[in-house]
């Protein structure tokens, strides 16, 4: 049978939090980015947006990774309070582990020289900052003086060295060291001081904070010499900043939804806005900006919901790049027909998001509701979704657009949605005690099958449909009208049903089971047609056939694609491990060679079968 190899990877969005900054570092050597979704580091080139690297080592939600000085290693640390440390190259190797605060890490840095690490959080009352070896993890210092969780901390980038950190408790620390020891405290701000960074030339040093001020210290003696000024300031508590290579401006993001470039005066006395990128026009809370990063030509800024947008440093006025992903997990996923290389993904949280092949990222569908998606099917340019509200919405595409909506309310929550293709504005769908069957958005029928259902499909031709229950059988209705007979059921899975398809070609339909089994069944006879595909470890989630009917793919929980060819026995089977970190819940064919899979991890695979 053919290889598999991964073909592109279109990235999720940082994880981010209402209230909250977020932390995005780079490698300006590499033009490279890192954040967190999940458990998983990102690394993503700036100029290829569709090469992406993904860590996925952490065993808890990882908060914060930033590149050591030389760009070797990468330090990322989580909410159990870890730091791993692995190198770049050679298959992301772990070079050391350390056990640094016993709650949330919120942020860390490197020494200029690369021998030590701050870190910062919540100490569940113990130390909240910690600074060790990187290659040892012993201590090197003291840091008294805080009393709340502490949001930054930062070494200062030329010698001697300094550590300054902020926190909840409205105060600015400053310690001297190595060892370290504490110094001063400032206590000039009145709310949360959300992020502190010290210039690229370690003269000065800035603290931002959620009583929408941004104070300026001496880099060295700690003393406070400036602030910004109020005017063209932001009106929204500020959560993050980020110097210029050359020291003389600053880049500040803040819940107002807008981004501001300050230029820092020479002797530090003041700051004043030279440019302000004004948010979207929706003005919704997505929109509040969470994270900035100043690298190189780019000024790179993170909103809530997840969108990164990349601006200029050289143009500032010039349109900025924007590109997004999901930022939780992709339970649906559909390979849109009319044009073979567009896919439509949708996450629980009710973002539908379309991707073009060879591009990754196209653009957020707009629906005109605001509702969670449990399913999603396409049809030709219809797009049906269900969610956790007991309503069924029928949104047509127009141009890549979603046009107006419309629903209808079915009485009971949604489990299961499948449309007949041939005949779209049929639909069948599934609840828990049974099932309704639905003409273009009108109730034909609402029928209780007297079993608790889990998974139904409809024939293409809507002439048919299967039902799976709970006790692992498929009964098999024929649809007259608006009346389903039952014709025969069918027992041989021992797990709850978790999903039926049709093939393609109509000659078949595989269903699959909660007990790790999937089965392939001739579709005149109802005999097997293909068994034994016994080899995941634990539920099988999705399941897709190839446009020309000859494979069918299963996604688990545990984390696997399996790929079988009818005709062959179950064993000649291709199987992708580790596709998705913490399960495969989305899956489809584009072509005969490339198969789409999505996952907890929130990002989406497209692999590429080279056949021999």
């Amino acid at each position: 049978m053919a290889e598999v190899h991964l073909s592109e990877t279109y990235a999720c969005a940082p994880s981010t939090e209402r209230g909250r900054g977020i932390l995005i570092s780079g490698n300006p050597k590499t033009d490279t980015i890192l954040y967190c979704n999940g458990r998983s580091v990102l690394i993503r080139y700036l100029n290829e947006p569709l090469h992406v690297e993904v860590y996925g080592e952490h065993g808890y939600p990882v908060t914060v990774a930033r590149y050591s000085p030389n760009g070797e290693w990468i330090a990322s640390a989580d909410v159990s309070g870890s730091v791993r440390i692995w190198g770049t190259h050679n298959g992301f190797v772990l070079k050391n582990e350390f056990k640094v605060l016993s709650g949330r890490i919120d942020d860390l840095q490197w020494s200029p020289d690369g021998l030590r690490i701050v870190a910062c959080g919540d100490g569940k009352g113990k130390s909240f900052v910690r600074a060790f070896m990187w290659d040892s993890g012993t201590t090197v210092g003291d840091f008294d003086g805080h009393s709340r969780r502490v949001l930054s901390c930062e070494f200062k980038p030329t010698r001697p060295f300094r550590i300054a950190t902020c926190g909840e408790d409205f105060l600015v620390n400053f310690y001297e060291g190595p060892p370290f020891k504490f110094k001063l405290s400032h206590r000039e701000h009145s709310n949360f001081v959300n992020c502190i960074r010290f210039s690229p030339d370690g003269s000065k040093l800035i603290s931002v904070s959620s009583d929408r001020k941004g104070l300026i210290y001496d880099g060295k003696s700690g003393e406070k010499i400036g602030e910004f000024s109020s005017e063209d300031g932001h009106h929204g508590s500020i959560y993050a900043v980020s110097w210029s290579p050359d020291g003389k401006k600053v880049l500040t993001v803040s819940a107002d939804k807008s981004a501001k470039v300050w230029e820092i005066l020479e002797d530090g006395s003041g700051g004043r806005v030279i440019k302000t990128f004004p948010s979207s026009t929706s003005n919704a809370v997505e929109d509040m900006l969470v994270g900035c990063l100043w690298q190189n030509d780019h000024l790179i800024t993170v909103s809530l919901g997840g969108i990164i947008s990349i601006f200029s440093a050289s143009n500032l006025d010039k349109a900025p790049l924007s590109f997004s992903g999901h930022v939780k997990n992709v339970r649906t996923l559909t390979a849109l027909k009319n044009s073979q290389q567009t896919i439509l993904s949708s996450s629980y949280d009710g973002v539908i998001i379309k991707w073009i092949r060879g591009v990754g990222y196209s653009s957020k569908l707009e629906k005109k509701y605001d509702a969670k998606i449990k399913c999603l099917a396409a049809v030709g340019e219809v797009i049906f979704t269900a969610g956790f509200d007991n309503k069924v919405w029928r949104v047509p595409l127009c141009e890549g657009e979603c046009g107006d909506a419309e629903h209808i309310d079915i009485g009971s929550q949604p489990l299961d949605l499948s449309l007949a293709l041939s005949s779209p504005e049929l639909a069948l769908v599934s609840t828990e005690s049974g099932v309704v069957l639905l003409d273009s958005l009108k109730v034909m029928s609402k029928i209780d099958l007297g079993f608790t259902v889990t998974a139904c499909a409809i024939a293409p031709d809507g002439s048919e449909a299967i039902v799976g229950g709970q006790n692992g059988k498929l009964h098999i209705y024929s649809i007259s009208g608006n009346t389903l007979t039952e014709e025969m059921v069918l027992e041989k899975h021992r797990g709850a049903i978790t999903v039926i398809q049709y093939s393609p070609d109509v000659s078949m339909f595989a269903s699959a089971d909660g007990n790790r089994e999937a089965i392939v069944w001739d579709r005149v006879s109802k005999e097997v047609k293909l068994n034994n595909m016994l080899f995941h470890t634990a539920r099988i989630n999705c399941l897709a056939w190839s446009p020309s009917s000859t494979m069918v793919a299963t996604g688990s929980i545990d984390t696997c694609v399996i790929i079988y060819e009818i005709g062959k026995p179950a064993s000649s089977r291709i199987t992708i491990k580790n596709a998705h970190l913490g399960g495969v819940y989305g899956l489809a064919f584009m072509d005969d060679f490339n198969v789409v899979s999505s996952g907890e991890d929130a990002c989406i695979r497209v692999w590429r079968l080279a056949t021999e």
